[in-house]
């Protein structure tokens, strides 16, 4: 059963998705308020295909502020990216710079906000990131980070991007840490039915010494990882 609704979700989520890139090209001359529109269907129409044709339900632990906060989400799938437009009305992501270099795709990113990470260009790229990102907390978004700064699997723990501790000093605005548990059911080829659970950890202040900062949102951010999260639907009878 996994492999069939596995086999449906990717023409399904993707086909319409393809679609809503080119809607949002479109919408960039009518203004950032239509483009919205569409990044949140987006996040929508990706929601209603994982509970409705993966099996999966999304389980919230927490009340997620949706408003000019510093976001630390786990990464463990693509599951927890694709939803931020569903989580927050408006959200600024930090967002690998190779991902806007897609087709149509990385356009309508920069127009809506989201932050280029160029982790190779040293302090002036540092510097950009956060003038930009200073900005999109006067528009009053909230600013979401993976501070791992990629994927991992899930259990794995690794140490926090050097980079989060700048921008959480030169920000100065406090850190909401938030655990996700995808991986065992998002991530991989085959989608498993199952729970994905966000759990919101306490508000960390601003203006903590970086040590203090990292143990506390590497601590709250893995918080889900003895939860596997999946279902046995599919297990082998004889398992």
């Amino acid at each position: 059963m996994a492999l069939l609704r596995s086999l449906a979700f990717y023409p399904v989520f993707y086909g319409f998705s393809a679609l809503l890139v080119v809607a949002s090209v479109l919408a960039i001359p009518f203004g950032r308020e239509q483009l919205k529109k569409v990044v949140a269907l987006w996040g929508a129409w990706h929601v209603w295909c994982v509970q409705s044709i993966l099996g999966i339900e999304i389980v919230q632990e927490g009340v997620i502020p949706d408003e000019p906060v510093l976001i630390a989400v786990k990464h463990e799938s693509f599951f927890e990216a694709i939803d931020m437009p569903r989580l927050f009305s408006f959200p600024t992501v930090f967002a690998k710079r190779e991902l806007f270099l897609i087709p149509g795709w990385g356009m309508s990113a920069r127009v809506y906000g989201l932050i280029p990470v160029a982790r190779d260009k040293g302090a002036r790229a540092l510097r950009e990131m956060i003038a930009t990102a200073r900005e999109r907390v006067d528009e009053g978004r909230p600013l979401v980070i993976f501070p791992e700064g990629t994927r991992v699997e899930h259990g794995d723990e690794p140490q926090l991007q050097s980079g989060f501790a700048g921008i959480y000093k030169l920000l100065r605005l406090p850190v909401v840490p938030i655990a996700v548990n995808s991986g065992p059911t998002y991530h991989g080829l085959i989608k498993k039915p199952g729970v994905i659970t966000y759990r919101v950890g306490e508000p960390i202040p601003a203006g903590l010494p970086r040590a203090e900062v990292e143990r506390r949102v590497h601590g709250a951010i893995n918080a889900l990882n003895t939860d596997a999260g999946f279902s046995a639907d599919d297990a082998p009878a004889n398992a």
